[in-house]
């Protein structure tokens, strides 16, 4: 059983664990947003990652509804429902009109049709035990679809020999997560939990062995954007901490894609450039690549 029961101490205790990492990872984006309030702008940000992470919340919620005996998966999940929904609000707020038309197309199609289709399916078109069994296959398969994102920072740090886009501290969190939500799968014989962080934890320990390789390398410049103008103190402030846990550097945005139980996140880098519609400098993202661990 993977709920509250102690009669499975191994369950309990690396699902409390994942839920203390992943509730810190998720409150990675807030200085984001607090860069969005600031600027009354989404700037350059995109909904897409929010929305993704959103939807493999509710699957993994369901999951653990259909399965019984997962409270602590459903725990973390609903927090990470109610923040990711905070973060959607507030980018509908401020986003332009056409980036809000699309991130409610992308509401509509991900958390609307494709998620009540899986519901309907589970419950209609199969019954009993294969209930969890097509959807823990349906889980695995979306886990394993967003995991593709480390091979491009992978190739990415070997190309320019710049750990710019994998900070350790990071890395060394979203390891610790996968380990914990392995573990919770392992002590509670949940293999559709299990497998996908067993690709998460190789996936941190590749990259955290390429942060120690390379992180006093010299790095290969990378062609940005040119700033036009210099950002103001008031526009763009230190992106530092997690919950006051994870230092970051200042130029880095991190979006939260997927957290528990499997942890994929996007991080961005972000230059300054003036914002034509306001004629005030703000921080835009110029470059998009995707770590997971």
């Amino acid at each position: 059983m993977g709920g509250l029961s102690l009669a499975n101490p191994g369950a309990f205790t690396f699902g409390l664990l994942g839920n203390i990492i992943s509730f810190m990872v998720y409150l990675a984006p807030i200085p984001t947003f607090r860069r969005v309030y600031r600027a009354r702008s989404t700037l350059d940000f995109q909904s897409v990652p929010y929305v993704v992470a959103l939807f493999s919340a509710m699957l993994w919620i369901f999951y653990a509804l259909i399965k019984t005996n997962s409270f602590l998966l459903i725990t973390i999940n609903s927090v990470g429902c109610v923040i990711e929904s905070v973060y959607i609000i507030m980018f509908l707020i401020f986003a332009r009109p056409k980036a809000r038309m699309r991130t409610f197309a992308y509401m509509f199609l991900l958390n609307g049709v494709v998620f009540a289709g899986i519901v309907l399916f589970t419950l209609f078109l199969s019954h009993g035990i294969n209930r969890a069994t097509i959807l823990g296959w349906i889980c695995v398969t979306f886990s394993v679809s967003v995991f593709a994102a480390p091979l491009s920072i992978i190739r990415l740090v070997i190309r320019t020999r710049s750990v710019e886009f994998m900070p350790l501290p990071l890395s060394c969190f979203l390891t610790a997560s996968a380990v914990c939500w392995g573990l919770y799968g392992a002590f509670s014989h949940d293999l559709y939990i299990a497998m996908p962080n067993v690709l998460g934890f190789l996936f941190g320990v590749g990259q955290i062995v390429l942060y120690l390789y390379y992180h006093r390398s010299p790095t290969t410049p990378i062609p940005v954007i040119p700033a036009a103008t210099t950002p103001s103190p008031e526009t763009v402030k230190d992106a530092k901490d997690i919950s006051g846990m994870i230092q970051l550097p200042e130029n880095l945005h991190v979006a939260i894609v997927s957290m528990s139980p499997v942890p994929v996140v996007e991080v961005r880098r972000i230059e300054p450039e003036l914002d034509l519609e306001a004629r005030a400098p703000v921080p835009v993202s110029v470059m998009t690549v995707e770590v997971a661990a």
